[in-house]
């Protein structure tokens, strides 16, 4: 058995650790197959996987019981089984609801060559059926090294995206995009991610994107200048998505209500806000921490997640207040506030993830961060398409109109925790939305027929 191993934030690789992205405007032009991106050009930012710093175990050679992980790591450690509890997914199994006919999408850089074996590997240890996993390459992705800590961070990334996307819908077929950000090839970051998302909708592959990256607004070029047209240049890929009925979510953030600077090596001392995460066309998915026993029920109400990074939330820099957010401008203000919902994301309640990818540490990860929250709430959304008979779309109008409805599977948090985080204040859990978890998170047993019924009005 391997030692379990605790990887510590320094230098640099701190950004990459406790926040979504560590951005870095390049100057390289646009090439490889993303031709749609060419015609939208924009300023690039490298986008960088959250899920590197979150990782606190690595390399087990078997899944450890919750008691167990707190005795061994001092960390509450989740199976797919515990959550399909917690999130009461099981009464929509028995009924037949189990994303099947239904398509999520993810959208990774380089991706991992061993993510078909981790799923099924990840699927028999925990009494589950697989599920085959389709990879559409974007542009000229370069051969797999696993020396190279950008490729091997974003393998950890898309091996969580996809075990996290099938724990919650097991029978929805997952699409892999892998993209080919790297500054070698000449081509980085959103432009390309966008351009691949454009012709999967043009095409009519996926029902639900989930984008487990951003960068934080003010790297932008022209932000400072109040000019946001490097960031309206991307939003192509959203506007396209709302008029096929694609649902689009980003994860919020692993800063709080702060963000990695421009050079990946610090946060600003201010709160700022993370694109596409804050982009009204996407449903934004913030993070919680669960508190649940060996079976997955829960010992206390879900908190906001703020551990090894803290939930992303705040107040849009660019984007006013979205008509679907007015009944809440106690809270948001003028601006759009992130996030929309939450899922798990703590580290100290993180998931079992299996992965391969890097020889030198084969075996089961501890993962969490809103790069879990968002590829774990896609299935939400593949099981309400399957319940709707139909692609559900934007759900933002939907949610913030079920949040107000206690029958509607929508769970507040509001225990008074909060995402501060980096010495800049946050926002704290109360009732109603917040910007600490939005709406709060899902009853999936209530909410996906209640958020199909939604659909079908709208």
């Amino acid at each position: 058995m391997r030692t379990a191993r605790t990887r510590l934030r320094t230098g640099a690789a701190a950004a990459g650790v406790t926040t979504l992205v560590a951005a870095a405007v390049i100057a390289a032009p646009l090439s490889g197959s993303a031709t749609a991106a060419s015609a939208h050009a924009a300023p690039q930012t490298k986008a960088v996987p959250a899920v590197a710093g979150h990782q606190l175990v690595s390399g087990v050679s078997s899944p450890l019981p919750t008691e167990q992980c707190q005795a061994k790591w001092k960390i509450a450690c989740y199976t797919p089984i515990q959550y399909r509890q917690a999130y009461h997914l099981n009464p929509l199994y028995k009924s037949g609801v189990t994303g099947k006919g239904r398509t999520i999408v993810i959208v990774d850089s380089f991706g991992s060559p061993t993510v078909q074996h981790d799923l099924d590997v990840y699927s028999k240890q925990f009494g589950m059926k697989s599920a085959q996993v389709q990879v559409k390459k974007w542009g000229h992705v370069p051969e797999f090294d696993p020396k190279n800590s950008d490729m091997t961070g974003w393998a950890g990334e898309t091996t969580l995206d996809v075990e996290m996307a099938h724990a919650v819908a097991p029978d929805a077929r997952i699409v892999l995009v892998e993209t080919a950000v790297a500054e070698t090839e000449g081509v980085t970051g959103l432009p390309e991610m966008m351009s691949a998302e454009k012709s999967l909708i043009d095409h009519g592959v996926g029902d639900v994107i989930t984008q487990s990256f951003g960068a934080t607004e003010n790297t932008f070029p022209g932000f400072d200048k109040g000019d946001f047209s490097s960031i309206g240049k991307l939003r192509y890929a959203f506007k396209d998505a709302a008029e096929h009925g694609v649902t689009v979510l980003a994860s919020s953030g692993d800063g709080g209500a702060t963000d990695s600077t421009a050079d990946g090596k610090g946060y600003y001392k201010k709160r700022v806000n993370s694109w596409p995460s804050s982009d009204p066309l996407v449903t934004s998915i913030g993070g919680t921490q669960l508190h649940l026993d060996a079976k997955g029920d829960r010992t206390a109400p879900e908190s906001v997640y703020n551990d090894n990074g803290a939930g992303g939330g705040g107040q849009s820099h660019v984007f006013g207040r979205p008509a679907f957010q007015n009944g809440e401008k106690a809270a948001v203000g003028t601006r759009r506030g992130t996030p929309d919902v939450s899922m798990a994301a703590a580290v100290n309640g993180g998931a079992w993830v299996y992965s391969s990818y890097d020889p030198t540490a084969v075996g089961w990860d501890v993962s969490g961060g809103t790069s879990e929250a968002s590829p774990l709430f896609s299935g939400v959304v593949a099981l309400a398409d399957q319940a709707a008979g139909h692609r559900v779309g934007n759900i933002n109008d939907a949610l913030y109109t079920l949040s107000h409805h206690t029958s509607s599977g929508i769970v507040d948090v509001n225990d008074g925790t909060n995402n501060s985080y980096q010495g800049v204040t946050g926002y704290t859990a109360a009732d109603g939305y917040d910007m600490a978890t939005g709406v709060g998170t899902v009853d999936a047993s209530r909410f996906v027929p209640a958020l199909a019924r939604a659909s079908h009005r709208g």
